[in-house]
C-alpha cells in the first residue's frame, strides 16, 4: 500500500506530492503481551498468503499443539530463541536467528518462548484462507477484555467461530469431540448472529487498507 501526502517546496514556493510507503500495521495483545506486525495482508496477496511478524515476551505460551487441515505455515526466527514442537508431541526444536521451519498441512506443531529474552519471528500462512480474520479476532477480543488469562475467548460461541477461521485442530482434544462440540457451537453461533460481534475486528483492517 502507498499513500500520498502534500509537501511544501520552499525553493519553488509550491506544494508537491510526496508518495511514501505506509507503515506496517502493529497490534499488541494486552493480555499475553504478544505483538503482531502485519507484513502482507490477505488483500495485499489476493488471498495467496498472510504474513506477519510476531514478538513474544519471555515466558509466552504461544500456541498449543495443533495442525491445520489445508494451510501450510512457515516460521523464520529473526532474533531470540523460539521453541517449537514439530511433527509430534515431544519433538522439540529450538529455532535461532536465520533458521526456518516449514510446516505442511496436517503436521502437528506448536511454538512458545521459554527463554528470558524476547523472540521475534515471521510467520507466513499459505493460502491465506481466513487466518487473518482468526488472528485479528484473537487480538481484538483481548483488547476488548473478552478473553481469559491465557488469551482465549471466554464466549464459547465466539471461540468456536474463531477456531474455524484458523482451519485449526487441537491435538490434545479427540477429533470427534472437536467436530461435535466446536461444529455444533459454531452452527448455533451463526444462527444467533454471533459473527456480527467479530466482524468489526476485520472491518477495522479494511478501513486501514482504504
Amino acid at each position: 500500500m502507498t499513500s500520498t501526502k502534500l509537501g511544501f517546496d520552499s525553493a519553488n514556493t509550491s506544494f508537491i506530492a510526496i508518495s511514501n510507503q505506509s507503515l506496517p500495521e502493529q497490534i499488541e495483545n494486552p493480555v499475553t503481551g504478544d505483538r503482531m506486525t502485519i507484513l502482507c495482508s490477505t488483500e495485499d496477496s489476493h488471498g495467496k498468503s498472510f504474513k506477519a511478524q510476531f514478538n513474544l515476551p519471555p515466558g509466552s505460551n504461544g500456541s498449543p499443539l495443533h495442525y491445520h487441515n489445508h494451510l501450510t505455515e512457515t516460521f523464520e526466527v529473526l532474533s531470540g530463541a523460539l521453541e517449537m514442537e514439530v511433527g509430534g508431541k515431544g519433538n522439540i526444536k529450538i529455532l535461532r536467528p536465520g533458521e526456518i521451519v516449514y510446516v505442511p498441512a496436517g503436521v502437528h506443531h506448536s511454538f512458545r518462548n521459554t527463554s528470558d529474552e524476547w523472540v521475534t519471528f515471521v510467520s507466513e500462512v499459505r493460502p491465506a484462507g481466513e487466518f487473518e480474520q482468526f488472528i485479528r479476532a484473537m487480538y481484538g477480543l483481548a483488547i476488548d477484555a473478552k478473553v481469559n488469562k491465557e488469551g482465549m475467548p471466554t464466549n464459547l460461541l465466539q471461540f468456536a467461530l474463531v477456531i474455524q477461521k484458523a482451519d485449526l485442530v487441537l491435538v490434545d482434544l479427540p477429533l470427534f469431540v472437536q467436530k461435535l462440540i466446536i461444529g455444533t457451537l459454531a452452527q448455533i453461533a451463526r444462527l444467533l448472529g454471533v459473527e456480527r460481534s467479530l466482524v468489526k475486528y476485520w472491518k477495522q483492517a479494511e478501513q486501514k487498507e482504504a
